[in-house]
């Protein structure tokens, strides 16, 4: 039997006769590379906790939850209570406000007169730039 190293390339003259024959073989032939080439460990690099913690958050998008959370209780604590009681913030992207609200009735009283003050009410608690416009939908 040939002793030369198993890193040998499967099909050069110098890559030892067991490798040609049966399992071993028919993968290495099938792969084109030795099996314990391909076994190579997989390198990683050790992640802080502060790291993991980071990419948690920003996985599981803790700070859009947590600004949803505030525009509800701002929503709360500052609209009308015949607003609150007919109309709710549905979720929040890109500046845009989404409302749902309970009936056709209630839709077209707050879009053609309340929709400015809503806005106002929203914009001074949370800036022009965070909330830059409101989108009702019924729901």
């Amino acid at each position: 039997m040939n002793n030369r190293p198993k890193s040998c390339p499967i099909d050069s003259p110098s890559a030892p006769d067991s490798f040609h024959t049966g399992k071993a073989g028919t993968l290495a032939s099938w792969w084109g590379v030795h099996p314990s080439e391909a076994e190579v460990p997989l390198r990683y690099r050790p992640q802080t906790l502060q790291d993991l913690t980071r990419s948690l958050v920003k996985r599981l998008r803790f700070k859009q939850r947590q600004s949803e959370t505030e525009i509800l209780r701002v929503w709360a604590e500052s609209m009308d209570p015949t607003i609150a009681a007919h109309a709710i913030p549905a979720g929040f992207r890109n500046g845009t406000l989404f409302i749902k609200v309970d009936s056709n009735v209630w839709l077209h009283e707050i879009v053609l007169y309340r929709q400015k003050e809503i806005l106002d009410r929203l914009q001074s608690s949370f800036g022009r730039k965070k909330i830059q416009k409101l989108s009702f939908r019924i729901g």
